[in-house]
């Protein structure tokens, strides 16, 4: 499987995936439209390791609702990544069973060579 979870609304985002290679074979899913279900941020969490790991600190949300004052467990994460969009760490790119997390050049990279 070749996919990108991303925001449409996201220039980063656009920027990252115009800079892949071959992005034409990649199937797109666009979060906002097309929420993220269980399965998929259950397989997403095998292949990161975690649901921190998919985990946006950087979101508004984050500390709007005072989440940086609390202890989040591996529950609170998926919770909150099944509940609203702005919490999935953008973009993520998966080939077959490797997983690309964020927008750095290093993940550019990384992306990039694996195809």
């Amino acid at each position: 499987m070749k996919k990108i979870f991303y925001l449409k609304a996201c220039n980063t985002c656009t920027r990252f995936i115009d800079a892949i290679k071959t992005v034409d074979k990649f199937d797109f899913q666009e979060i906002k439209s097309r929420p993220i279900t269980v399965a998929q941020i259950e397989q997403l969490c095998k292949l990161a390791g975690s649901y921190e790991a998919l985990f946006s600190r950087r979101a508004k949300l984050y500390t709007e609702m005072g989440l940086n004052r609390q202890p989040l467990t591996e529950a609170d994460f998926k919770h909150y990544l099944l509940h609203h969009y702005t919490f999935l760490k953008r973009p993520v790119v998966v080939l077959e069973d490797k997983i690309f997390i964020g927008s750095s050049k290093r993940t550019l990279e990384a992306i990039n060579q694996s195809l």
